[in-house]
């Protein structure tokens, strides 16, 4: 079976890590390296782990415009960065494309928008994804072609999400996603969802009807609290799904890469990451032999 391509939400994991580990952890010039640290040595064990034909760490904006426009409190209710993570989100991009990984970013598009173009372009190529983040937005893009690798929270590791997996753990399909985050809510990203409809209802309501458009036109059949719910607060429920719901560009396919372990440990040495520029040092030394 051909090697998968691997696609990274480089915002989750930098802030994963950089909670993960003390700032007390820092680079000869004082700068904490946290983030940094923990986001290439997670990176580096889900490579060893899946032998990705190719690494491509995304990023993009914090709060899209376009989703903003459709609610307000979009995101609203997140803290600021961290000034500390903040100066190791502009250091990221060099240290991860000196390891042989490639680097998209966007302004106007958010990192999972950039992931899920990159699953289509790889899939129709008739290749396979491998998208490692810990948002289950990401579930909507799973298919025979494209798994999500979930990192276990305060663990090791991670879980590998396929299409059967999203129907056990939520009762619907991929293609749903969207549509049951407008109903059941998503509070990480500020989105309520209709009023007194839950995960259980939610996923009950998609099985039967199919789709958000469906469910909103059967709404009349429902008991009158779910039913109310519904048609009082259709409009949002739309713009909700249309929030959940990835934007996809065109992008090239990434060509394959290995990791480069000599330039990816000049970079550490040149950030004060002692430590880790040795480990990438003793693993291209073995990489030659």
């Amino acid at each position: 079976m051909p090697a998968p391509l691997l696609v990274v939400d480089a915002p989750f994991l930098l802030y994963r890590s950089f909670f993960a580990l003390p700032e007390a952890i820092r680079g000869a010039d004082g700068h904490p390296v946290n983030a940094l640290l923990g986001a290439v040595n997670n990176l580096l064990r889900v490579v060893a782990e899946t032998s990705p034909r190719a690494v491509v760490v995304c990023f993009g904006a914090e709060s899209a415009s376009y989703r903003v426009e459709l609610y307000a409190g979009y995101h609203a209710q997140r803290p600021p960065m961290p000034d500390t993570l903040r100066w190791q989100f502009e250091q990221a991009p060099v240290l991860f494309a000196s390891l042989g990984w490639q680097v998209e970013s966007s302004e106007t598009l958010e990192a999972d928008d950039l992931l899920g173009s990159l699953g289509l372009v790889e899939q129709a190529a008739g290749g396979s994804t491998l998208i490692l983040t810990g948002d289950r937005d990401m579930y909507q893009c799973v298919s025979d072609a494209v798994s999500v690798l979930y990192l276990k929270q305060g663990a090791a590791g991670f879980e590998t999400v396929d299409p059967p997996e999203v129907e056990r753990r939520y009762g619907i399909t991929p293609a749903q996603v969207p549509d049951f985050i407008a109903l059941r809510g998503d509070p990480s990203d500020g989105l309520p969802g209709a009023p007194g409809i839950g995960e259980k209802t939610a996923a009950d309501l998609l099985r039967r009807h199919g789709s958000l458009e469906a469910v909103i036109a059967a709404a009349g059949g429902e008991r009158p609290r779910v039913a109310a719910a519904l048609l009082e607060h259709a409009p949002a429920l739309r713009d909700y799904q249309q929030i959940a719901l990835l934007r996809t560009i065109d992008l090239p396919r990434p060509a394959d890469t290995q990791v480069d372990f000599k330039a990816g440990a000049a970079a550490a040495s040149q950030l004060g990451m002692g430590q880790l520029a040795g480990r990438l040092e003793a693993a291209n030394s073995l990489a030659d032999l």
